[in-house]
Parts: structure tokens; C-alpha cells; sequence
């Protein structure tokens, strides 16, 4: 028998929340707004104090982040975004250092609390099955563990298949709103994206199964693979450059070995075009972070190809991709699952590709990282490395010959020091071979 909805306010509805809560938010483009400025206006009325705030990032604004909600609401989210950033860096916010695959079982293991749930969803089928649409990640978790779910019954929600469907059984209670989900719309791809971009595809075979992180470059490496055949995506996101390639046919998943034919994510950012894709689509499954980002189940598919970013890399391959020296920046992520599923795959790669220098012209490619910047991929971890300056593989290659390789795909004008610096380090020798 179905559920029988009776909607109330957000007012009322995060008349739940209380003192001391642990509060999840669903993510991303599907952050509950309604919900989130109602639970702001009722910590300042009512002096509330002390709620936690998790989630993966989000998009649009994040007052409880702020100084202004200091003593009621502390953000300690799984990932900075922008909209966070300047308040973890200030200490108004903070952040907890966790591989995206395993933000789930902070839940599920109990090593988060989870008190309430607030969530947007589309309106129910006939069945009595709501979905959770562009963000299931780790919010299906906290809905199995929290005390109390707050849904957000969303029109602009897609009815997303796969892992996202949920019983209305699950929500306690509901409430009635059609605020848009947070678009992205890339720009055109710069003259050094399309370069890095060219490199990538250069090493994507036809086959492959792909996943590639936010952002310019992987949206450009999609332009570059209208040729490409028979490509399929298992990926903890994907945006609008997935979908002219699924309409030319590029994209169609035929030789994957798990979910085959199927397009695997997590959650989406990208244009209400995007959105509308995956509405009503059997061809998406869209599945708990767990299993997306599991590294043994990434590995499953043969030729996997992972392609991720980075704030600097050392000479030696140590990656960091979630400060800039003490300051913190992004997170951890899904990096690590991914490039050490896609290293584990009959033919798989893993590739960081990033520009050679920052905006600003500061080098990415580094002597050694800035002091206080974390490792999150280790040299063991880090196989391909990708600039607009051409790709190498550090797969079995020493410390001296990485650094030799690393430093023919620097911005050349950065060459002649990185040089010099593995020359301080590695002695005399390091000049007496060549690779």
C-alpha cells in the first residue's frame, strides 16, 4: 500500500533538528535549499547550538558555514568547495580527511552519527518509489542511519534509476518545492586544455572504460574522442561532455564487464541538460558511493582509464590534490580509488593531467610540494602524468628517472631549475644516464 504524503513547511519540518545533531545534506546540485535556509533561520531564533553539518560539497550558498553561524552550526564536510572554502581555511569550518568510497561507511560503521537526513527527491510513481536523482554518493547511507529523514519533494529532481530509487517508506517527513538544481556550464576548453586533452586521448583505447573527475580538461578530453569506439563509463561523476558522445554511439558500455551497457556514477554537475539525461534513463544507474568508488570493482572492467587532477606533483610523482601548503583547498576525493582500481585493471591507466603552470604562471611541477601540502597519491600510486607539454609513465621507473621524466613534460621555462634541484638532490650521477 502506498504511502500517503502529508506535506508541512520547511519551517516545520526542521522543527527536528535539535541541539547537538549530526545533520547530512544531499550533495551537490542537489543540496536542499529550502531546507537549509529554514534550518538557519530556526538555529538564530531558537539559539540552537552545537550541529554538525556533513556532506560531500555542495553548490550555492553555505551560510552555516559562516562567522555569522559560529556556536550553531560547525560544517564538517567530506570535501571543500568553493562555496566552504574561505571559512574551513579561516577555522569556521572544517573538514574530515576521508577517501570518497568510505564516506559511506562513516555512516554505516557508526564512526559519524547520523541524526537527520535532509534530502531532495523527485515526486513518487505509482509504485510508491521517489529517486534521489543527481546525488546518491553517500546520502543513501545516511538515510539507512539517520533517526529522522526531511525530503524535499523536487520536480526538477530527474526520477534517476539504479541505487538512487528508494521507497517512500524511508522519508519521515515531507515537504513541497521546486527550487532548480544548481547548474554548471563549462566554458570552452582553453589552447593548453586542448593540448592536455590530446594527450589523454591519445592514451584512451577503444574499449575503455572511463572515469574522469570535475572540471575543463575532462570535459575537453571528451571532445577529442568523437573517433573513439565501443568506450563505456564507470565514474563517481560526469557532466555534459558524456552526452553528444552517448547520441554519435561512441559511448555505449558494450565492453564493460560489470553494469555492461550501463553508464555507472554517483552524482552529476552539469547543465539542466545533463539533468534531463539521466531522467527516465535505464541506460544510467546512478549508485551508492561505495560501490562506484570500490576499488576492486573499478578494476572489474578491462582497459579502465582514470583521469585526475592535481594541485603540484614532486619530482619523485607524490601528487597533492587537496592543499596548497597549510592551506586546505579540496579534498581527498576519489582519487585514490580510481587511479588504484584503474593500476589493478587488465589494461588499465591511471593518468594525472594537469597544466604545467597555474594561472598565474606558478610551476605545478615542483622540486618537492609546498610545506604543510598533503600526499594525497603516492609515488606508487601515480602511473601516467599529463600535460599540455606531452604524457610519461612512471610505472616502474626509479626516483632519478621520474624526476628526468617529469621534468620533459614541465613548462620549459621551469626545466632548467627542476634540474638543477634533482641535481642538489641526487648528486653528480644523476646527469650520467639517460632515458
Amino acid at each position: 500500500m502506498r504511502k500517503e504524503i502529508r506535506y508541512v513547511s520547511a519551517d516545520e519540518a526542521v522543527k527536528a533538528v535539535k541541539s547537538g545533531d549530526h545533520v547530512h545534506l544531499s550533495s551537490v546540485a542537489s543540496a536542499p535549499r529550502l531546507l537549509i535556509d529554514a534550518l538557519c533561520r530556526r538555529g538564530k531564533a531558537e539559539g540552537l547550538r552545537d550541529i554538525r553539518i556533513h556532506h560531500l560539497h555542495t553548490e550555492g550558498h553555505a551560510p552555516y558555514a559562516g562567522a555569522e553561524y559560529e556556536g550553531i552550526f560547525f560544517h564538517q564536510g567530506f570535501f571543500i568547495g568553493a562555496n566552504v572554502r574561505k571559512d574551513v581555511q579561516s577555522g569556521y569550518a572544517d573538514y574530515i580527511p576521508v577517501f570518497l568510497s568510505e564516506t559511506q561507511k562513516l555512516y554505516r560503521c557508526g564512526a559519524l552519527p547520523c541524526d537527520v537526513a535532509m534530502i531532495q527527491v523527485c515526486p513518487p510513481d505509482k509504485h510508491g518509489y521517489v529517486s534521489l536523482g543527481t546525488s546518491v554518493d553517500a546520502t543513501l547511507a545516511a538515510i539507512e542511519c539517520a533517526k529522522t529523514v526531511i525530503a524535499v519533494v523536487n520536480k526538477n529532481v530527474p526520477r534517476a534509476w539504479g541505487q538512487a530509487m528508494i521507497p517512500l517508506d524511508y522519508i519521515d517527513i515531507f515537504v513541497e518545492g521546486d527550487t532548480p538544481l544548481e547548474p554548471k556550464n563549462f566554458a570552452a576548453p582553453t589552447e593548453t586544455e586542448t593540448e592536455i586533452a590530446r594527450h589523454c586521448a591519445g592514451l584512451i583505447e577503444d574499449g575503455a572504460c572511463l572515469q574522469m573527475g570535475i572540471g575543463a580538461i575532462p570535459n575537453a578530453v571528451l571532445a577529442q574522442l568523437g573517433n573513439h569506439k565501443d568506450l563505456g563509463i564507470h565514474t563517481e561523476m560526469f557532466a555534459d561532455g558524456v552526452l553528444d558522445l552517448v547520441e554519435k554511439g561512441v559511448i555505449n558500455g558494450s565492453k564493460k564487464v560489470t553494469d555492461k551497457g550501463k553508464i555507472v556514477s554517483t552524482f552529476l554537475f552539469g547543465s539542466k541538460e545533463c539533468y534531463d539525461f539521466i531522467d527516465d534513463n535505464p541506460m544510467v544507474a546512478m549508485m551508492d558511493v561505495g560501490y562506484t568508488n570500490d576499488p576492486y570493482i573499478i578494476s572489474q572492467n578491462p582497459k579502465m582509464t582514470a583521469i585526475n587532477s592535481a594541485v603540484q606533483i614532486d619530482l619523485t610523482g607524490q601528487v597533492c590534490a587537496d592543499s596548497i601548503g597549510m592551506k586546505f583547498y579540496s579534498g581527498t576525493g576519489g582519487q585514490v580509488d580510481f587511479m588504484y582500481g584503474a593500476s589493478l585493471a587488465k589494461g588499465g591507466k591511471a593518468i594525472i593531467a594537469m597544466p604545467s603552470r597555474t594561472a598565474k604562471g606558478v610551476g605545478k611541477i615542483m622540486p618537492a610540494v609546498y610545506e604543510g601540502s598533503g600526499i594525497v597519491s603516492t609515488r606508487a600510486h601515480v602511473h601516467w602524468v599529463v600535460t599540455e607539454f606531452g604524457a610519461v609513465n612512471l610505472y616502474g621507473k626509479s626516483l632519478q628517472e621520474r624526476a628526468k621524466l617529469l621534468t620533459s613534460i614541465a613548462h620549459p621555462d621551469d626545466r632548467e631549475a627542476l634540474d638543477r634541484a634533482a641535481y642538489d638532490r641526487f648528486g653528480p650521477h644523476y646527469h650520467n644516464f639517460s632515458i
